[in-house]
């Protein structure tokens, strides 16, 4: 076994089964036994239950039959729709399952050596950043001699019952799976990014060019193998588990299992005359109750079709829970849709390849502001930067982002009446070119995305940045809830994501010889005007150094432009307070850099913190002579190193 593998509880699969076979005993889990407090973590919904081994269902149980198919099973008693649809989802990949699903027939009932046969099976899940391997025996729960939960459509297939019970494992109990999300499953199947998005709010049944966007986008997703599963949300005149007009249940995942686009009529020697069709198959888990609408099953609209291209689809005219639609009715009739992406992150791949940074983290009450780490949202705005601070860096000229916040599984404190969601999400903010100390004031840094919030395991966003320093912030909603966290982070080049755990640079023995900072200073440099005209064109390409005591920071070069909107930051922690701060401003020639003019700031604490508009001037003293043009800055200054 990887050594990267965690075990759940320290139970060893392989040494568990041999001694189980040494013994000549079918294993019993001591960790999760059979009985109710397995099934419940409420007592007044417990029922009557045999626990039985499928060798007490059927005669020839296996744990696959021919394979793994997303028609495999039916979701049974309980409440868990969103981990069948999950189920069905992983069925499609089978890459993917023989992960969740290890050495599978190793595992397997073998009829010509029953003896080998121990009743344990072993099952693994992406939990929190890591693959964590679950042990399970084959007791499952039954009344009337059938199973209650998760069971195949194939009387003597049990993986997706003994799937079941390694998830209710971690999750504490059965009951604890009633109610949730696919995509947390899906998570936990994959190690994917999850991502939600709300089809009503973002009115892709009415715009046609949003709703086109979302279909190729989903395409990639389903291509490149990841997953996506959706519902139809609760209202006040749709209550859950309603059927809708068109067949439609409320508040259940449905899975999906196709997506293409679909040409009718007849192809041409050079040219397609022929309308195309924008198509997504989905699956009910309950194995039935499918849509009404058009290009159902049965509906006039296949006529269109020819049966070849019927086959090619799978149309299957069946109550079998599976429908297809047409892209522009799915995204009228579902309200939510959950995707999982499997971001690439191979340097062996011929699809984009992403740089992936992962960090661990926790919201973490304490009386003293500079040690909480739990201040809530961006609203608290007294508490906001008390919350976990992370620092990266976009190198390119601009780059697209993926951010990835995921909270703990909560399920598992369902039993202490604490397992709902806590809300989520997080702040990015462009910081100082040079910031490597954790921010106290939102000054002059530029608040650029804010995630959704959300109550659901992990929120996720997608942005393009400019280049540039940014401190990520994550928060949960109200401040003070503690909870550990996992953030993820995909760039296309390296950003070196790190925590900023330091209030101020550390004392040490040699701060005593070469001195400690006593002020700290932040600069913004907005723009200049009136520049001097550097070429025959009448433009120039500026750039501005700004410079104190011996440190230096250079922003980008504007090219073209007498007038730049530069927007750079620096931070600098100033040992010799009487040392100025000079801003230059340079136009980047290819032999020769042209200075172009100075401001020269004592930038003391008590001077004008707004934004200032600064006559340029030569290199020269406080008398030196005027120069064209002028910058606009906003110079701040604490002699507290922990203010800014």
């Amino acid at each position: 076994m990887s050594s990267s593998v965690q075990l759940f509880q320290d139970q060893r699969y392989q040494e568990l089964k041999e001694q189980c076979l040494q013994q000549g005993r079918l294993f019993e889990d001591p960790e999760f036994p059979a009985s109710d407090e397995s099934l419940y973590y409420d007592s007044a919904a417990r029922g009557k239950v045999e626990w039985k081994r499928p060798k007490e269902l059927c005669e020839d149980p296996h744990l696959l039959v021919d394979g793994m198919s997303s028609h495999d099973f039916h979701q049974g008693k309980l409440g868990n729709c969103w981990f069948v649809a999950a189920c069905s989802c992983l069925a499609l990949r089978k890459s993917l399952w023989q992960q969740v699903i290890p050495d599978s027939k190793e595992q397997e009932w073998d009829p010509k050596n029953p003896g080998k046969y121990a009743g344990i099976f072993r099952f693994r899940f992406w939990r929190f950043g890591a693959w964590t391997e679950v042990v399970v025996d084959d007791l499952l729960p039954t009344e009337n001699g059938e199973l209650i939960y998760c069971r195949s459509n194939v009387r003597n297939e049990f993986w997706s019952a003994l799937l079941e019970k390694a998830y209710a494992k971690l999750a504490g109990s059965y009951q604890a799976l009633d109610g949730g999300c696919a995509t947390e499953a899906l998570v936990d199947f994959t190690g994917a990014v999850a991502e939600s998005i709300n089809l009503a709010e973002g009115r892709y049944g009415e715009v046609i060019s949003e709703q086109m966007k979302l279909f190729e986008d989903l395409m990639k997703v389903h291509k490149r193998g990841g997953f996506i599963s959706c519902f139809v949300s609760e209202s006040s005149g749709r209550p859950s588990e309603a059927e809708t007009e068109m067949g439609l249940i409320v508040g259940h995942a449905y899975s999906v299992t196709a997506i293409t686009k679909l040409r009718l009529g007849e192809r041409l020697l050079f040219s397609f005359k022929a309308e195309k069709l924008f198509m997504i198959r989905l699956r009910n888990p309950w194995g039935k109750k499918e849509w009404h609408g058009a290009w159902s099953d049965s509906s006039e609209e296949w006529k269109k079709v020819s049966d070849s291209e019927r086959k090619n689809l799978g149309l299957t005219v069946e109550n079998d829970g599976e429908f297809w639609m047409t892209f522009e009715d799915w995204c009228k009739n579902f309200t939510d849709v959950d995707i999982c992406r499997t971001v690439n992150t191979s340097y062996f791949s011929l699809h984009k390849t992403w740089e992936k940074e992962m960090m661990f983290g926790a919201w973490a009450k304490h009386p003293e502001p500079l040690l909480n780490r739990s201040g809530g949202c961006f609203d608290n705005r007294e508490t906001f930067l008390q919350n976990p601070q992370y620092l990266f860096d976009v190198k390119k000229a601009e780059d697209k982002v993926l951010v990835s916040l995921q909270q703990e599984d909560r399920r598992k404190y369902k039993k202490e009446g604490k397992g709902d969601n806590i809300t989520i999400g997080f702040e990015i903010l462009k910081v100082e070119d040079n910031r490597r100390y954790r921010l106290h004031k939102l000054t002059v840094q530029e608040r650029v995305a804010t995630s959704p919030y959300s109550n659901t395991r992990s929120v996720f966003l997608r942005r393009t940045l400019q280049r540039g320093r940014y401190v990520l912030v994550p928060t949960t909603f109200i401040p003070g809830v503690p909870t550990a966290f996992l953030l993820r982070l995909y760039t296309d080049v390296p950003s070196k994501l790190r925590e900023l755990k330091a209030d101020r640079p550390k004392m040490t023995c040699w701060s005593l010889l070469c001195g400690y900072p006593r002020r700290v200073t932040q600069i913004k440099v907005h723009s200049a005007e009136g520049l001097q005209k550097q070429d025959g064109s009448g433009g120039a390409d500026p750039y501005v150094l700004i410079k104190c005591e011996k440190q230096s920071r250079r922003s980008a070069v504007q090219r073209g432009t007498t007038s730049p909107v530069f927007n750079t930051q620096v931070i600098f922690y100033r040992k010799d307070i009487d040392s100025p701060v000079t801003i230059q401003v340079w136009s980047s020639n290819l032999l020769r850099d042209g200075f172009l003019g100075q401001a020269v700031l004592a930038a003391a604490p008590g001077e004008p913190r707004q934004r200032q508009r600064l006559r340029l001037r030569g290199s020269g003293g406080g008398d030196a002579a005027e120069l064209p043009g002028h910058i606009s800055v906003t110079v701040l200054s604490s002699d507290d190193l922990a203010e800014l």
